[in-house]
């Protein structure tokens, strides 16, 4: 593989089709996660910029509503061509955002771009219906699905690119237009998409990007011309959300975070369900993944076999330079990850659980970046703080069942809600299970995460609300009832 640049963009707040390379809310070093040094200032919005932005999108919906869908369509179809045209480069600034591993983060660019064309072909697709008949009804009664204006979009740092692919394409097809607050964590894909949104011919003040302080975020969100607010990150942040659309009793979508269970039964394909179990848990994006498969609840039967097989798989996992050619998993965020993720491992020791493999901070020629052993833990008691809670890190738990109703209870004995997986060749089983779990989204047997004709998102501490399917694109569309008396 050829050298690639390591050289950060420079990054702007992206405003009203301007490009602005200084904020009020001052600036940000962006640290590498893979060597732990300050690689690039970035620019910081606060209030003023906020205020800025909205306006231009408040003043950009006024036209953007009543563009033809055709052309919004086209719009987002020249997007996605752009997006997928763009790959190689995506893939380089999610490596240089937070340090997934340049070949996994190839695959981000056309995923990216199947969710901007699934949308681009809703955007003349939406419609009403007829609810009251001339002849029998005496009136003539209808719906019309309308945007709701300016849509506040905030994003956490994990998966920069795909994120913006969720909500901004399904928000502009519906004739909104939005302001978005990524995190300044991982500021660099953002730049380059807001670059593809001008490229692509959409008119300015329809899509801004601006990273921004945590003032600039509660500004957005209490913004009056701010109708509606799309959150992805975790339930302490959409806590504050929520007190902030409290005021205006705004509408909010939360994607939050999850404790995601795979339930390996007696019958399952065993080298697969391994393989899953440890990818996604422990390999991609060195497990910060809210729909990751962290807690592995198998079978008796089967359980030691699949402790080894994990075991093995873990060990064998390719941790180092998220550039280097062969790196598998990448460093974790940033310092205040490590610490988080290594207390948790230590408090899990402390509650019984057994390490078998894994558990520290990697040294060495990565000791200067955000490295974590891939750790696996057995006999995990399935309430301990372990089982219980996001580690959002490279840790997964094994727990033992022995009955079909005692997985169903583990699986679902947690707040979060996001999503579970299910191992089994038994399909009467694989649906009797399914219909069990209390999760927004219900895997089986290596079905893949973030297709984007199935509606994802999750009940209870993992959010309200779906990204994906056409209920995506209807949480941008409010129903107006009208009735035309025809006595």
């Amino acid at each position: 593989m050829p050298e690639i640049d390591r050289t950060p963009p420079a990054v702007h707040l992206r405003i009203n089709g301007e490009k602005l390379a200084t904020g009020a809310g001052g600036t940000h070093d962006h640290i590498s996660p893979a060597t732990g040094r300050v690689d690039a200032t970035i620019p910081l919005a606060d209030k003023a910029e906020i205020e800025q932005a909205v306006t231009a999108a408040h003043e950009a919906y006024q036209s953007w509503k009543r563009t033809p869908a055709a052309h919004r369509r086209a719009l987002l179809l020249k997007l996605a061509d752009l997006i997928e045209e763009n790959t190689e480069e995506f893939a380089r600034r999610a490596t240089l955002d937070n340090g997934t591993p340049f070949t996994r983060a190839k695959g981000f660019g056309p995923l990216s771009a199947e969710w901007t064309r699934y949308y681009a072909g809703a955007a003349d697709k939406l419609r009403g219906e007829v609810t009251g008949s001339p002849v029998y009804d005496s009136e003539l009664g209808y719906t019309l699905t309308e945007p709701y204006g300016v849509i506040g979009i905030v994003i956490t740092w994990n998966g920069p690119l795909i994120s913006l692919a969720m909500k901004i394409p399904p928000a502009v097809a519906a004739g909104n237009t939005v302001v978005v607050k990524p995190s300044e964590l991982t500021p660099f894909s953002g730049e380059l998409f807001m670059d593809l949104v001008e490229q692509a011919g959409f008119p300015p003040g329809v899509v801004n990007i601006l990273p921004g302080t945590a003032e600039a975020g509660a500004q957005l969100v209490s913004n009056p011309l701010v109708k509606k607010i799309t959150f992805t990150g975790g339930p302490a942040t959409a806590q504050h959300i929520l007190q902030g659309c409290a005021a205006d009793i705004k509408p909010a979508v939360l994607e939050l975070g999850g404790k995601s269970a795979n339930i390996v039964f007696e019958d399952a394909d065993i080298e697969k369900a391994c393989i899953l179990g440890t990818t996604f848990s422990l390999i991609l994006m060195s497990g910060q993944g809210c729909s990751f498969a962290t807690r592995m609840i198998v079978h008796e039967s089967i359980y030691d076999e699949v402790v080894a097989r994990t075991k093995a798989i873990a060990e064998s996992v390719v941790v180092g330079d998220p550039f280097a050619e062969g790196t598998m998993s990448g460093p974790v965020v940033n310092e205040a990850a490590v610490e988080r993720i290594l207390s948790v491992i230590e408090r899990a020791k402390a509650d019984g659980a057994t390490l078998i493999t894994g558990g520290e901070r990697i040294g060495g020629e990565l000791a200067g970046g955000y490295y974590i052993q891939p750790t696996i833990f057995t006999d995990v008691d399935p309430q301990s703080h372990l089982a219980q809670n996001e580690v959002f890190g490279p840790v997964l738990s094994i727990m033992k069942f022995s009955t079909e109703e005692e997985a169903i209870e583990i699986a679902n004995c947690t707040r979060y809600a996001l999503a579970a997986y299910v191992q089994t060749n038994d399909l009467k089983r694989a649906v009797r299970v399914a219909s069990e779990l209390d999760a927004g989204q219900i895997l089986v047997n290596g079905a893949p995460n973030s297709v984007v004709g199935r509606p994802f998102g999750g009940f209870g501490l993992s959010g309200v609300g779906k990204e994906g399917g056409h209920e995506g694109i209807e949480e941008f569309l409010r129903v107006k009832a009208v009735a035309i008396g025809m006595n």
